[in-house]
């Protein structure tokens, strides 16, 4: 197949490419030079989309770019970075798969269960009402990208949604942040701690996406997040327990909001997200607990 990955030097661009070695891969990046650095010279890399006219040349596009929503503070500035980085290219890419004869028949797209806003500790699966709330940043990005993907939707194209829970990996993402402090014998709970942590390991995050990938009858929106949604607080003890560190420590919401502001929202509120989708489609998660998830991250 030939395909389109845009966000491939990503966390979760970077470890999908190998498992698409067989396939022809064009990859959009700002800067082609680093992304042959980083991800050999078996693909090809493109710095614009504005010399195609279609996609008709793809089999399939997956869209994983986006501005990381954590680790910078949600100024008005980067707000904007955050949502456009997101909606204008995932328009370009559905303009451009609406203006073929023959397009991809697959795009993937990506998302984040923070689109289901803060639901405490009730279960939430695909099929749940969205409650809108226009003060909330995250799900606000995440309605819009959404609505833009699916536009790309026909009887010649399918579109996959991938809302995603917290990717777990020691080699980015939000666990590599929090394993320092944990590390030094310095985690804990964050506020309450009762808020639900919607996870994934990167394993079944990448098995994921190659299951709908090659599964032709998959389209709309998937959780990717695993079965077993755990409370913060026993994530961060199930995290402790695998350091073999104390967990005795406690970060208040105030404290977070103080020094994040808007964006201690997203430690803050809780997903209870299940992926009962993909789990009717046939696919079997190899990491579904958060102790064997986190033993085989940190461990082996």
């Amino acid at each position: 197949m030939n395909i389109l990955v845009t966000g491939a030097t990503g966390l979760i661009g970077k470890a999908l490419l190998p498992h698409l070695n067989h396939d022809a891969i064009t990859v959009l990046s700002r800067n082609p030079t680093r992304a042959y650095q980083s991800l050999g010279h078996h693909i090809h890399a493109i710095d614009s989309l504005d010399n195609l006219e279609n996609l008709d040349q793809f089999d399939v596009v997956i869209n994983l770019a986006g501005e990381p929503i954590m680790g910078k503070r949600w100024s008005d500035n980067q707000k904007s970075i955050i949502q456009h980085s997101r909606w204008d290219l995932t328009q370009q890419l559905v303009d451009k798969i609406n203006n073929g004869t023959n397009p991809p028949h697959t795009f993937i797209s990506g998302s984040a269960v923070g689109i289901y806003g803060d639901n405490q500790d009730k279960s939430i699966d695909e099929t749940t009402p969205i409650t809108v709330n226009d003060n909330d940043f995250s799900q606000q990005v995440c309605l819009r990208w959404e609505q833009i993907a699916l536009q790309a939707q026909s009887t010649q194209t399918r579109v996959c949604i991938l809302r995603t829970g917290i990717v777990l990996t020691k080699q980015g993402g939000a666990l590599a942040k929090m394993l320092l402090p944990y590390q030094l014998g310095l985690g804990g709970k964050i506020g309450a701690g009762n808020q639900y942590f919607p996870w994934i390991h990167l394993h079944d995050m990448i098995k994921g996406i190659l299951f709908v990938l090659n599964h032709a009858d998959a389209q709309g929106v998937f959780n990717f997040t695993a079965p077993t949604p755990v409370t913060n607080k026993t994530f961060s003890q199930t995290l402790a327990t695998t350091l073999k560190r104390p967990h005795f420590l406690c970060t208040p919401a105030w404290v977070l909001k103080l020094g994040l502001g808007e964006s201690s929202q997203l430690l803050l509120d809780s997903q209870r997200a299940l992926p009962n989708k993909l789990l009717a489609e046939g696919f079997h998660f190899s990491f579904p607990s958060i102790e064997q998830a986190l033993k085989q991250t940190l461990c082996d």
